[in-house]
Order: structure tokens, then C-alpha cells, then sequence
């Protein structure tokens, strides 16, 4: 199969034919073919455009700097908009261009974006700039995105109603084709009428990427030639009177609108019955909807025709045009209206149909039936299950069809099987790895907090008594009306460095203003992380906030980074105080007691931005990386407490479960060093000891067989799940432009929202020999063809089982269990493995469910486990579970320009392990560097002699002995007197080695001296390192002034001589002449282990098979007492809290136990 010759550039450069683009790219080309069509016109006009960012549209301004010199090319200026109201007036301000001397173009056609609370808080711009009104060579689009189930917002959004209330027509996409003729077909119209068009794409749309003809006749406006203007014409004039202008917007423009869609036919019917009986009305999504719960029903066009059932499509949703609304609706027995959220045409549609005689007046039925039961939410989000329940009850009483009923029955089963699952486990969004707002929203204890608009709002999540938001730029205003009222005399505000930009500094001024206590935390990252890591939109630095804030009156101004020898103090406000971020704590105590107001500006640069410039080059690579000597450490978690970081992974070792660093996902933040444990060590120098990567077999991939594609009978759907930033959109957009290489079709719904952060994403791609095959952007209940689950959780979620289909959807799932946010704060959180496979393979059916250890295979054949992706990809398309080749795969990594030969080598090696998964796994195993593998006691007997051999190492053999004896005792004692039972030598033995083998300061020597921790090492990097140990010596280390607690310290490679001299000093242990051994905490340790001996005494004596489960559980309560210092004391104190109710009820009378 020959493929098309696609290049990254057609999108903007291809001038006539098929183009592959998202919907914020088909916005961008559309700007540039309105200068084109100009210019055949005669018409030298220009292009503006600007707008703020926010989801569904977060990526635009993105996709405009990337088109930068098409659009420059073609005399397009984007500028950014500080905000929207004042993009708006900007964009007001292109119209004006003949009002004053000196223009350089014919006219100006405009673009502005936002999300629908932008176009809420810039209604008076909006209000004024449309009744003003459009030059006649000119033209306003609004590019409106609504997010209206909040998938990345913090009010559900539905605009039309903002716009109409500023006279300003909506036209509503339903497609990425729809948003690019709606968008010139907008522009026309705003020139023709003289009003600013609104072009509205809800999530659904915004975030899709298809194939876009180009030459579509839709985007071209036919001027109505029977249409008659006023004699001074329709467009903007100065001087003018707000009077006059609201007559000419009622009388003239919006109905020129009307006759401009009219004539060009861009409301239209998409599926004429030859006997009409119900009729249905649908715009934008709710359309495309509509078409897929018709399919989902089992009728096709020509079988829904035969039914009676005709649709029509208005483009143009505000006003309403008459005219077709009317013809369509002529002769039917019933209208049906199908829309999102509230109702905006079914009014417009009964009072244009109210006053028709009783025989030509169809029944409408909308939001609720004639007698008064719902049909549709009147909020929410709509989809094609609800549709398709709704048009089942119609057809019932119009036109009975067989099969109906059971097929309402499964989508409906199909979701109410897959929402059990939801709620057992799920991904929900977090910090990234390195993020500054995981220090940067702490607060002191007693303290609370007030959320913002940003990455941050994720705060609320966290347990850091932080609590309520605003809009964005009114952050802490909510605490100007409460503080009179309250006895709670302080809050913290987190606000960003781009909402402070935006129009938080007002908000800030209206403290000011008010003279209420508050500090106001500035979380500067240098970024617009939320939205992609977009530059604040002008000149800004912590300076020049600093010298802001002085002139507003603020007297107290800290500023505290984790890099504070960057800052020149003398270049701040004076008076400005600046710390280190270890100093965090102590400085908002200070100020929450400062009266008035307070400014705090939390300087550090967005962690996933740290990335791309390392990558880029524009940021020097810290030369340190942290390690963990998981021998040495606990498992406690106070490292993923400090530093509420996904990137310190669990480490299930043979002594239990440890911590290791993700020295892939790292960030290097180090915040994680701060964790109150001696196992954590820096390594300077050196590099990652990365494999090359095993070069995939020729004659291997030589006779590899070409997969047998899927048959591609109307929509091939495919739903991709995983995490957020781990590269599941570039599986979308591989998949994609390898369809648009084959001349398919194909349409992708990248579901990010907040997700991007560390939650699941989910993208849904479509894939169809025609344009007419593919409808609904997301793949709906029980049509998907395939999961692909780079991520085990988010493809055992509700979204993603729902698509699923027993017996016609195969799944390919990687099997590594990635930690959710929730392991921060739960050391001992473990993944339900067994039961999330259990449910993908219950919901797809037997035999369709491929398991992969992608991660691990990525890791080992090319060093890297980012290309697990790629591995997945690679099976799946072997396996002839793919509709695109693999050719048009591999060209598509080459087209997408990143780490080519490594993701076409995965790529591969995916195809190879489909086809031969046992020699790959040679290959794999062969090619390893020789590690130390982690030895896992098989049996209790083995379990017990590795102990042994352990304690004997620790202190001497005399020391094991007495563990020896102990677990001896209670295998006999379990074996005589609760038969049968077992568990309880096995908890012994690991809980009295865990409280024998204390880790004290020779112990810590020894496991950093035994030539383990060095192995493990060499075996992590390469090349010249230095070591530097992070501890807290408690003869030597400082305590905190403000918690008491002792303060680790940085100690370099000269430590490592020390710790062997003082590893070989352990007969000192516990003795007079132990240095360290009057300690409380070493008296505790030594108090814990004879305790533990009277404890399973107690626990013998009374042992039965009744009592064996609660002997069991109190056996195991030292697995808890873990960590050092304040963090075991505190460990243990709810340890033996627990232990004692435990034993209250193991010692009294079995049937006192029982009844219980």
C-alpha cells in the first residue's frame, strides 16, 4: 500500500485537499485562508488575533506561535491578551482601523479565544464592541471554548447564553471540518452584517484532531442578494449613538445574520425520511450524538428514513433562522429537540412554530415530553446512551421495532457494570513530579488556606487545610467579606504568577483596600503550567512583584526559593526578606502573625517546565541525582511526605516494602532528601548507566508477517488509557497521521483536562473509510475495538470498561502498577493487580486480553521505560488489531520528529514480542547488565535462615540465636495447637528480625560498608561519581527552633571511611560503652524487643484456631513501628495504642471475643 506524502507543514501549507489538523491548528490555517480569499478578492486586509488561554482551548496560543511564520505570511499578528476583556477591547480596536488616518490595509479581520468564563467576565467589553459593531472589510470571530462537565474548570459552562445577552449570534461546531467552514463562513457574516460571530466548541470538539477538506463548500457565504440594508449601511461609525446602535444590531444585523444563513444554506437537513413523522433537531455535539445513539440503536440512514425520522442541523443556533426551521418542521407528527445544558433552541423553535394551525403544528418535546417527565438533563454533559433511551420510548409509540428493548438493556448494563468499578480504585490528578507546589501550598499547622485558579487548586486534594476558591483574579477577595464576621484571625491565599499577571493583583489591592489580615502566597513557576507551560503573556520577575507590591502599600514582602543565591536582595522592594524554601514554615508562621497584609512570593520553576528546557537546552541539567539505599530505609514514607512526589516509588523487597527513586520520571527537586531518614544519598558527577539498547534481530523483523488489518466496517474505535504526561496523546497522534498516510479517515479526542497531571488520560481515536463514518468525537459504550491501557488503572476505570463489548473488543494492557497520589500520604497503599485484570478481561471476554510487561521489556531492551507506550503499540498492530499498517506507523515516527530510532526500535521489538514473546525475552534477559536480583524467601524455612544470617552479620550468632528460638517455639506452638492454620511463625519471624535488626548508627555503617549499597550503585551509574550522605547524627545534628526536630545535614565522601570504622565498632552496641545507646530512642528500640517477647508469650497461651487471626494481627503490629527519630516514636505510639485494645480483646473469654 503506497502511503501520501504528508509533511508536519501541509496543515498550514497545503493549499487546496486533505489535511490532518486539531481543532485549535484548523482556527490557526482558517485565519490564513481568509487573507488568501481576500486577496482573490481585491482585498488587502490583515489578520489579528488574541485571547487568553483556558481549557477546552489551553493549547491555541500554542498552536499559533507554532504557525508563527505561515501566519506572518499571511500579515496575521497574534498578540497574546493579558486578559480577555482587554483582548477584547484590543480586538475592538481593529475595527476602528479606518476611524483614524494612516491605515496600511483595506481592513482588519479579527480572531479573539477564551473559555466561557472569559467571555462572562468580558461582557461589558463584549457588549460594547459588538454594538459598535464590524468594519465592512473587516470581521470579528470569537473562537468560545465550554467545558461543560468541568473536565478542567471550576464552573460548567454553556456561553450562548453570555453572548446573546451581548447580541452576538452563536454558530456551533460539531466537528474539527465544522470549525473551520463555521469559522470563515463566521467571518464572512460578520463582514457582511456588520455584528462579531461567536463560533462555539465545547470539549468534545476543541480537543479533537480529523481530516479537514479544505475546499469544503460550507465555508464559503453566499451574500444575500434580496436582503436590504439601511441606507448608512450596518458597520461601525464614529460618532455614534449606544441608541442608534441597539436599533441597528435588533432591526439590521441580526437579521442579515439570519438571511446570510439562509441563502448559504448552512442549516441544513442531514437525514431526509421520504415520510416524515419525527423530527429531530440537534446542533454541534449533541448532533454528532444524536447520529452515533441512532447507530447504537441499530438503524442506519436508510432504516431511520424508513421509520420517518429526519434530522436537521441549524449551524447557526442564536438567532435562530426562521425560515428552515419552518420547512422542516412542516407536515411532521412530532419535533424532537436534542441539545446540552439548558435549553437554547427548543424556546425558539415553539415560539416560531406557536402560532401554525393545529394541523400543521408538529408536537415539540425537548428537555421534558408533553407531560411534563424529562427527556434530557437540563445540565451536564450529553452522550449518545441518554439520546438513544429517549428515541427507543419515541420510535415505541411512533413506529414499534423488535430488538429495541434488549439493546437499550446493554448500553445500559454496560455502564451500570462498569460504575462498580469506578469507585474500588481509581488515578486522579496530582503535582507533577518536581512541582513547587508541592512545598509551596504548605501551611503551618493551625493555619488555613484559600485555593486559586491554577495547578495549585489541586492543594484541596492534599490534606493541607486548604479550602474554597474564586474566580480567577478575585483569589482572597471571599476573605475581604468574611472577616468581620469570624473569630478566625489569619488565611493564607495561594494565587500564580499568571493569574497575579492577569488581574490578581486587583484582588490583592482590594485586601489592601480593606485592611484584613492575609498573606497572600505568590506561587511563582514561571509558567502557565495548567494550560501547557505558556510564558506569563509580558514582562514580569520577582523583582519587579516585589516593587509592585511596595507601591501598593504592602509593608511586609517575603520571598523564599529553593535557589536563593540566584536573587540579588538589592534588586527587591525594600524590606523585602528572602530565604531559603527550608525556612518555608518558619517564615509563614512569622508573617500569619504580622498584622494587615503579607506578600509571599514562592519562587521555583515549574518542574515539567524544568524538563522541556533541559531537553532543549535552554536550562543547564542539575549535575545530582538521588539514591536510596533501600537496605537503610524504612518504608516509613516520610520522603513521599516531604516532598509529595510520584517519582519516590514503593520497592517490595525481601525485609518489606522499601522506597526507590524513578530516576526516569525525576525532576530533581530533592525535596525528597528532606525526608527524616539516613538512607537518602546525592550523586554528583557520572550519568544514568542507560543501555544503548539491544538492536532488534534482522532476520527476526525479516520474517515477521505482515498483520491482517481489522475489515473497517463504519468506525473502527479505539480508546487509549493512561497516565498524564507519559506520552498517550503521541500514541493518538501516531495512530492518526498514520490513517491520513493510508487516505483514511480519522478523528481523535485527547481527554486531558486536569488529568494532564498525573491522572488518567484518556484519548479516543476513530478510524473510517469515509468522513459519514465517524460521528460522536469520543468512543461511546460498548463500541470500542480495542483498549490500549498503557496504565492498568485508568483502563479498569468506568470510562474506559464502558467501551468495552464482550466478544468484539480486544485489549492490550501493560501490566506495571504505577502508584496513584494517594501513596504519598499511604506508605502501605497497594495496587488491587489481580482484580483490575480480572475486570478488563471480564468486560472485553475471553481470549481478548493481551497483558504485557511493557515496562519492564522497555526498560531492558532500550534502558528506557518510556517506550512502553511504543511496545504496546507495536503488539497491538502485529496482532492485527490495528486498521493502519505498520509501515505508516514507522512513518509516522519519523514525521513526529522524536527520538526517532528509539521509538521506531520499540516500535519493533513490540512487533517481535507479538509474534516470538519467548525470544524476546531471551534477547531481553541476555542483554541485561548483571544486577543483584532481589532474593525472595521462598518458604518459611529460608525466610527464617536469611534472617539468621542477617542477625548474625548485625551483631554476632549468639543475637540470632535468640530469634531462632523465639520463632521456633511458636511454629510448634501453632502447629499443636491451631492445626491446620498458619501465617503466625512466618509474622513472628519478620517482626521480631525488623524489631532485632534496629537500625542504629552501626547498623546504618555496616549497610552502607557491606558492598551491597555500592553493587546496587555502579549498577544505577556510570562514570566518575561522588557521593554525598544526608543524615542526622543525634550527637551531632541541630533541631529545628520551631518543631525541636533534628535537622539533617549534607556530609560528603569522606563519610564513607567513618562508616566502615564504625560498622566494625557494633560489639559496643547496647553495652556502657555504647556512645549512641542512651539515646531515648535506643532505650525504646532495646525496651520494643523484650516487650515483643512477653507479647507472644501472651499470644501462645491463649492460641487457638479461634483466636489465630487476632493473634496474627497483633504479631504484625511492629511492621509499623518504622522510620527514625520523631517518626518511629510517633510510629510506635500508635502502634502500641493498637496493640493494647488488640490484646484487651485477645485475652478475654472466646466468647466475649465472638460476640464482638
Amino acid at each position: 500500500m503506497s502511503l501520501l506524502p504528508v509533511t508536519l507543514d501541509d496543515k498550514y501549507a497545503q493549499p487546496h485537499g486533505r489535511v490532518l489538523v486539531s481543532a485549535t491548528q484548523a482556527l490557526t490555517r482558517l485565519l490564513m485562508e481568509q487573507r488568501v480569499r481576500d486577496l482573490a478578492a481585491g482585498l488587502n486586509a490583515a489578520g489579528y488575533v488574541s485571547g487568553y488561554r483556558g481549557s477546552p482551548l489551553g493549547t491555541l496560543d500554542k498552536a499559533l506561535w507554532d504557525a508563527g511564520k505561515h501566519l506572518a505570511a499571511h500579515h496575521v499578528v497574534f498578540r497574546a491578551g493579558v486578559n480577555e476583556d482587554l483582548a477584547a477591547t484590543a480586538i475592538w480596536g481593529t475595527q476602528q482601523l479606518k476611524v483614524f488616518e494612516g491605515a496600511r490595509y483595506d481592513g482588519v479581520y479579527a480572531l479573539w479565544y477564551g473559555k466561557g468564563p472569559g467571555v462572562e467576565r468580558s461582557g461589558d467589553a463584549l457588549h460594547h464592541a459588538n454594538l459598535a459593531g464590524t468594519a465592512p472589510q473587516g470581521g470579528v470571530l470569537m473562537a468560545v471554548g465550554d467545558d461543560p462537565v468541568c473536565h478542567s474548570s471550576t464552573v460548567p459552562q454553556q456561553s450562548e447564553f453570555a453572548l446573546m445577552a451581548a447580541g452576538i449570534p452563536v454558530l456551533a461546531a460539531g466537528s474539527v471540518q465544522e470549525v473551520y467552514d463555521y469559522g470563515l463562513a463566521g467571518l464572512a457574516i460578520s463582514r457582511f452584517s456588520g455584528v462579531w460571530v461567536a463560533l462555539k466548541l465545547v470539549t468534545d470538539i476543541a480537543e479533537s484532531t480529523a481530516v479537514v477538506d479544505l475546499d469544503s463548500a460550507a465555508s464559503r457565504i453566499v451574500i444575500p442578494a434580496d436582503f436590504v440594508m439601511p441606507p448608512d449601511g450596518v458597520h461601525l461609525r464614529v460618532p455614534d449613538w449606544p441608541t442608534f446602535q441597539e436599533e441597528r444590531l435588533m432591526r439590521y444585523r441580526l437579521p442579515a445574520v439570519q438571511a446570510a444563513v439562509r441563502a448559504s444554506g448552512l442549516d441544513r437537513i442531514t437525514l431526509a425520511s421520504p415520510r416524515p413523522r419525527l423530527g429531530i433537531v440537534a446542533f454541534g455535539k449533541a448532533h454528532e450524538d444524536l447520529r452515533q445513539a441512532l447507530l447504537d440503536l441499530g438503524l442506519d440512514d436508510r432504516t431511520a428514513g424508513e421509520l420517518g425520522i429526519s434530522i436537521y442541523k441549524p449551524a447557526l443556533i442564536w438567532p435562530l433562522e426562521p425560515q428552515g426551521m419552518s420547512d422542516f418542521a412542516a407536515g411532521l407528527e412530532e419535533l424532537l429537540v436534542v441539545e446540552e445544558g439548558r435549553p437554547m433552541l427548543e424556546g425558539q423553535i415553539k415560539d416560531l412554530l406557536f402560532g401554525l394551525p393545529d394541523g400543521r403544528r408538529p408536537r415539540v418535546l425537548g428537555k421534558r415530553d408533553l407531560d411534563g417527565r424529562v427527556l434530557f438533563a437540563d445540565h451536564g454533559e450529553l452522550s449518545p446512551r441518554p439520546i438513544a433511551r429517549v428515541l427507543a420510548v419515541r420510535l415505541a409509540l411512533l413506529a414499534p421495532q423488535s430488538g429495541m428493548d434488549s439493546r437499550i438493556a446493554l448500553l445500559e448494563g454496560q455502564r451500570e457494570r462498569a460504575s462498580a468499578y469506578q469507585a474500588k480504585f481509581q488515578r486522579t490528578p496530582y503535582f507533577c513530579s518536581g512541582c513547587p507546589h508541592n512545598t509551596g501550598t504548605r501551611i503551618p499547622d493551625g493555619s488555613v488556606a484559600l485555593a486559586g485558579i491554577g495547578c495549585h487548586f489541586l492543594a484541596q486534594r492534599m490534606e493541607r487545610n486548604t479550602k474554597t476558591w474564586t474566580h480567577m483574579g478575585a483569589e482572597g477577595v471571599s476573605w475581604v467579606g468574611m472577616a468581620p464576621f469570624t473569630d478566625l484571625k489569619h488565611v493564607f491565599v495561594n494565587i500564580g504568577d499568571g493569574t497575579y499577571y492577569h488581574s490578581g493583583l486587583l484582588a490583592i489591592r482590594q485586601a489592601v483596600a480593606a485592611g484584613v489580615n492575609v498573606t497572600y502566597k505568590i506561587l511563582y513557576n514561571d509558567a502557565t503550567a495548567m494550560t501547557g507551560g505558556q510564558p506569563i503573556d509580558g514582562p514580569i520577575s520577582v523583582a519587579q512583584i516585589t516593587h509592585q507590591m511596595h507601591g501598593e502599600s504592602v509593608q511586609r514582602i517575603a520571598v523564599v526559593s529553593d535557589a536563593p543565591e540566584k536573587f540579588n536582595r538589592r534588586d527587591f522592594a525594600e524590606g523585602t526578606t528572602l530565604d531559603h524554601r527550608d525556612q518555608l514554615d518558619a517564615v509563614q508562621r512569622e508573617l500569619r502573625e504580622y498584622p494587615g497584609i503579607s506578600v509571599l512570593i514562592y519562587e521555583q520553576t515549574c518542574g515539567t517546565e524544568k524538563r522541556r528546557r533541559r531537553k532543549r537546552g535552554t536550562l543547564v541539567e542539575p549535575d545530582k541525582r538521588v539514591f536510596i539505599n533501600d537496605r537503610v530505609c524504612e518504608g516509613c514514607g516520610d520522603c513521599s511526605v516531604k516532598s509529595n512526589c510520584l517519582s519516590v516509588l514503593p520497592l517490595e523487597t525481601e525485609f518489606g516494602r522499601k522506597r526507590a527513586i524513578d530516576q526516569s520520571a525525576c525532576n530533581k527537586d530533592y525535596s525528597c532528601v528532606k525526608g527524616f531518614c539516613p538512607s537518602f544519598v546525592t550523586v554528583q558527577g557520572g550519568s544514568l548507566a542507560r543501555r544503548s539498547g539491544s538492536a532488534v534481530p534482522q532476520d527476526l523483523l525479516a520474517g515477521l508477517p505482515e498483520p491482517a488489518a481489522p475489515a473497517l466496517e463504519g468506525a473502527f474505535g479505539m480508546l487509549v488509557a493512561g497516565i498524564g504526561g507519559t506520552g498517550v496523546v503521541t500514541i493518538s497522534q501516531l495512530l492518526a497521521t498514520a490513517a491520513h498516510m493510508q487516505g483514511l479517515h480519522v478523528q481523535t479526542l485527547d481527554d486531558t483536562g486536569l488529568s494532564q497531571k498525573f491522572g488518567s488520560v484518556f484519548s479516543h481515536v476513530q478510524i473510517g473509510a469515509s468522513a459519514e463514518a465517524l460521528h460522536a468525537a469520543r468512543v461511546g459504550d460498548g463500541n470500542a475495538n480495542l483498549l490500549l491501557g498503557p496504565d492498568l488503572v485508568t483502563c479498569a476505570s468506568e470510562k474506559v470498561l464502558a467501551t468495552a463489548r464482550a466478544g468484539s473488543t480486544h485489549a492490550v494492557v501493560n501490566t506495571y502498577e504505577q502508584m496513584t497520589g494517594d501513596f504519598t500520604r499511604q506508605p502501605d497503599l497497594a495496587l488491587p493487580g489481580p482484580d483490575l485484570k480480572h475486570a478488563v478481561s471480564d468486560f472485553c471476554g475471553d481470549g481478548r486480553v493481551h497483558f504485557v510487561d511493557a515496562t519492564r521489556l522497555s526498560r531492558q531492551l532500550i534502558g528506557d521505560a518510556i517506550g512502553a507506550n511504543l511496545f504496546l503499540l507495536g503488539y497491538a498492530c502485529q496482532r492485527g488489531l490495528l486498521p493502519v499498517s505498520p509501515a505508516a506507523l514507522e512513518r509516522a515516527i519519523v514525521l513526529n520528529g522524536v527520538f526517532i530510532d528509539g521509538n521506531t526500535t520499540i516500535f519493533r521489538w513490540g512487533r517481535l514480542y507479538a509474534a516470538q514473546p519467548r525470544q524476546v525475552e531471551d534477547i531481553a534477559a541476555a542483554g541485561q547488565q548483571p544486577r543483584r536480583a532481589e532474593a525472595f524467601s521462598h518458604d518459611l524455612p529460608s525466610l527464617i535462615a536469611r534472617r539468621v544470617e542477617d542477625l548474625t552479620a548485625y551483631q554476632n550468632a549468639g543475637y540470632a540465636e535468640r530469634f531462632g528460638k523465639l520463632v521456633q517455639r511458636v511454629q510448634e506452638a501453632e502447629t499443636t495447637r491451631a492445626r491446620g492454620m498458619t501465617g503466625l511463625a512466618e509474622a513472628v519471624a519478620r517482626n521480631f528480625y525488623k524489631l532485632l535488626a534496629y537500625k542504629d548508627e552501626y547498623e546504618v555503617a555496616r549497610l552502607y560498608t557491606d558492598g551491597e549499597f555500592l553493587a546496587k550503585l555502579r549498577e544505577t551509574f556510570a562514570g566518575d561519581t561522588r557521593l554525598r550522605f544526608h543524615l542526622a547524627p543525634p550527637l551531632l545534628a541541630r533541631r529545628d527552633p520551631t518543631s525541636g526536630e533534628l535537622q539533617k545535614r549534607e556530609y560528603g565522601a569522606w563519610m564513607l571511611p567513618v562508616l566502615k570504622v564504625l560498622a566494625r565498632l557494633k560489639f559496643l552496641r547496647g553495652s556502657p560503652f555504647d556512645p549512641f545507646g542512651h539515646t531515648a530512642e535506643r532505650r525504646m528500640e532495646r525496651r520494643l524487643i523484650g516487650e515483643y517477647e512477653h507479647t507472644v508469650d501472651a499470644l501462645l497461651a491463649g492460641l487457638d484456631h479461634d483466636s489465630h487471626a487476632l493473634a496474627l494481627q497483633i504479631a504484625d503490629l511492629p511492621q509499623q513501628m518504622r522510620g527514625f527519630g520523631h517518626i518511629k516514636e510517633a510510629n510506635v505510639a500508635q502502634a502500641k495504642a493498637l496493640e493494647a485494645q488488640l490484646l484487651e480483646r485477645y485475652r478475654t473469654p472466646r466468647e466475649q471475643r465472638a460476640a464482638a
